[in-house]
């Protein structure tokens, strides 16, 4: 998945099975308003994402802090985006 609007603009790539999990990934930096577009399609997924700092669990690594993101996302919707059709030349 490729975060950016229908605009154009791409700003990042977020890979996941479906399209939730990358957006769950585009929340947990921070983002809020997500378009991600699927590859090889027409398609963008909207999302709104949040993320809240909450207590890491009990059998955390080591190495993890003691609070972390944890990102909340909800779809809004789908957009398809047609393709232009060319018109046809007249012959003369």
């Amino acid at each position: 998945m490729v975060e950016g609007g229908p605009s154009g603009r791409e700003t990042a790539v977020f890979t996941g099975k479906q399209p939730r999990q990358a957006a769950l990934k585009a929340a947990s930096r921070g983002k809020n308003d997500i378009w991600l577009r699927e590859r090889g399609t027409k398609k963008f997924h909207h999302f709104k994402g949040s993320r809240s700092k909450v207590k890491a669990p009990e059998n955390k690594p080591d190495w993890m802090a003691d609070y972390v993101w944890k990102p909340n996302v909800k779809k809004v919707g789908i957009q398809k985006v047609e393709k232009k059709k060319k018109g046809k030349k007249k012959r003369r």
